[in-house]
């Protein structure tokens, strides 16, 4: 059954913005090889890839969703968090992302505009979305999202899409810098991550440079370089595939890429 994971715990503590920075250092001129999209996932024959699909989708979208629907409907904490969760059981259920036509939308906007029919008439029903039906979730974590809406203290006159968009980003780069981690972990080099973080995702007064690297970790400034510009390789490419995977074709992934990456 779909579930979505919360973000684990060193997602929880980069700043959006440092992962954003980190990202953008270095050249984005090769689009990686095509994988099967979330779309292609959630239409497949296989139960097995649809319900890998639907997590990767929810995992992808619920705190983006969650926060569209507090601060442009106004909703509290918890009609917003049902309504996230009762959204993505509609979805399942009446198989909406088949009607996606990338002709007309990007896909992360026809997901907000289903969010907005979803919302507008449940409301118009006057009544409390319950969850219900053979799916489950795992916990979402809507506390996190809350406290980060308070501290963002995003102006009701920004445009929707706008922010939509960037916390659809964040979450994009979150999973990335986890990845980068969970990478480093399995190859036995931490070390590389801890660089990375200290340096790249350091959003402090006291960033330290490649010689302080070099010191604080008992090694050279070359290998201090060697080290930064594979972990960004391996987070640059976890970005794109991300992107692949979460936009309706690979024209709409490579414009994407474009906007993202732009100079």
């Amino acid at each position: 059954m779909p579930s979505a994971t919360k973000s684990r715990g060193c997602c929880r503590t980069d700043s959006p913005d440092t992962v954003y920075n980190a990202v953008m250092s270095g050249s984005f001129r090769v689009f990686p090889p095509t994988r099967r999209s979330l779309l292609e996932s959630l239409q497949h024959q296989n139960p097995a890839t649809r319900r890998a699909g639907m997590d990767a989708l929810v995992h992808a979208y619920w705190r983006p969703v969650f926060k569209h629907i507090r601060l442009k409907w106004r909703l509290g904490h918890e009609d917003a968090a049902d309504l996230t969760q009762a959204f993505f059981l509609h979805a399942i259920e009446r198989s909406i992302f088949d009607r996606y036509d990338s002709q007309r939308a990007r896909f992360r906007t026809f997901v907000r505009l289903c969010v907005d029919r979803f919302t507008s008439n449940s409301q118009r029903a006057k009544r409390r979305i319950k969850r219900g039906g053979d799916i489950e979730f795992q916990t979402l974590d809507f506390a996190l999202a809350e406290r980060e809406l308070v501290s963002e203290e995003t102006p009701q006159c920004e445009d929707v899409d706008v922010r939509f968009h960037r916390e659809w980003l964040r979450s994009i780069l979150e999973t990335a810098v986890e990845e980068l981690r969970l990478r480093c972990q399995e190859r036995g080099n931490m070390a590389r991550f801890a660089m990375f973080r200290r340096y790249d995702l350091n959003d402090g007064d006291s960033t330290p440079n490649y010689a302080a690297l070099a010191a604080e970790f008992g090694t050279t400034t070359v290998d201090v370089t060697n080290q930064l510009a594979a972990a960004r390789r391996d987070l640059r490419a976890s970005v794109h595939r991300q992107l692949r995977e979460q936009s309706g074709s690979d024209a709409e992934a490579a414009l994407e890429a474009h906007d993202l990456f732009r100079p």
